[in-house]
This record gives structure tokens, C-alpha cells and sequence, in this order.
């Protein structure tokens, strides 16, 4: 099998990252994209905690074939490095190839990831487009990945729920229940 580990904190999941995952999987020919939700990424700290996060990417991800949350970050203790998380995948699916795809703007810091110069060598790193963030002169061997662009980031949306305003069609409608009901980003 192809299989993508689209990582990422999901701080919320919305519509682009779910776009984003979909045109991976038909321009790669994956079988299978796992969302990979980051526990405890060193390079940021996210805002809603990783079990609610790991809810939204759940909601987000039912309906579509194809597409599953993962736990590989969630159930290991310690900081979220995602050398640590490709050699779990690795030992998962010894035979299957895997691609890891994050965004263009992630893999600029690649280098001062924990061995960030060696993730190549256990799958296939794929650089999803980012306003911004071209795709050339990447610091480690990328496939890159053009998306059309949405305009949509957790950051906005995290500023858009603070202010009040709405996140109608931003994100998934069932993750967009769940942020009212929980009040996360208020």
C-alpha cells in the first residue's frame, strides 16, 4: 500500500487541510492518508489539547474513504518528533511505502527538526503549497504538492471564534458543532 501521514496539529482541522489531504492521495495514488495529530510538537504549542484535537480530526475524517485519524503521536509520551513518529510508521507497515506531507512552510525549519537531515530516508517527504512558502530550495528532498489555494488557516479561524465571528464553511460541520459545544478558541 501508499500510504501519506499528513502531520500536523490541527489546531483546528478545516477545509484546506482536508482539500490538501485529498489532492495528496489522487496525486500520489495513496491508498490511505493518516492524520497524524501532534501531541506535543516542540516547535509550537497548540491552543485546544491534543485529545480534543485528535476529536475535531475524528469528526472531520468519518465520512471520507480513505482517510483516518491516527494516535501515533497521542499514545507515546514525550515531546512529538516526527522522526520518532515515521519509525513507529515504519515498524507499522514494514512493506508499504510511506509519504509523510506537511505544509511548505513546516519543512523551511526542517533542519533544526530532531533529525530532521535523515526523515527522507524513512518515507517520501511531500511539501504542501502554503501562501508564501514557494516550493523551491527546500532544505531536504521534497516532492512538492500544488494545491489550489482556499485562503483558510487555524489561525484565522482561531481569531475568527475569538472575535465571534463565524466559521461557517471553514471547517467540517460536525468539527464546527464540536468548537461551539466545547467553546475551544473563545
Amino acid at each position: 500500500m501508499r500510504i501519506g501521514l499528513f502531520g500536523g496539529s490541527f489546531d483546528p482541522i478545516h477545509l484546506g487541510h482536508l482539500l490538501a489531504a485529498a489532492e495528496a492521495r489522487a496525486a500520489l495514488g495513496l491508498d490511505l492518508v493518516l492524520f497524524v495529530v501532534a501531541a506535543r510538537p516542540p516547535h509550537k504549542t497548540p491552543v485546544a489539547p491534543a485529545e480534543a484535537r485528535y476529536e475535531m480530526v475524528l469528526l472531520a475524517t468519518a465520512e471520507e474513504k480513505g482517510f483516518l485519524a491516527s494516535r501515533l503521536e497521542l499514545d507515546r509520551p514525550g515531546p512529538s518528533y516526527t522522526v520518532d513518529t515515521l519509525r513507529e510508521a515504519r515498524r507499522l507497515f514494514p512493506e508499504d511505502e510511506l509519504f509523510f506531507i506537511t505544509g511548505a512552510d513546516a519543512y523551511r525549519d526542517i533542519l533544526t527538526w530532531k533529525e530532521g537531515h535523515r526523515l527522507h530516508e524513512l518515507a517520501t517527504l511531500v511539501a504542501v503549497a502554503r501562501p508564501g512558502y514557494p516550493l523551491e530550495g527546500m532544505p531536504v528532498p521534497v516532492v512538492p504538492l500544488l494545491v489550489p489555494e482556499v485562503g483558510i488557516s487555524s489561525t484565522e479561524i482561531r481569531r475568527r471564534i475569538r472575535e465571534g465571528e463565524s466559521i461557517r464553511f471553514w471547517v467540517p460541520r460536525p468539527v464546527e458543532v464540536y468548537l461551539e459545544k466545547h467553546g475551544f478558541y473563545r
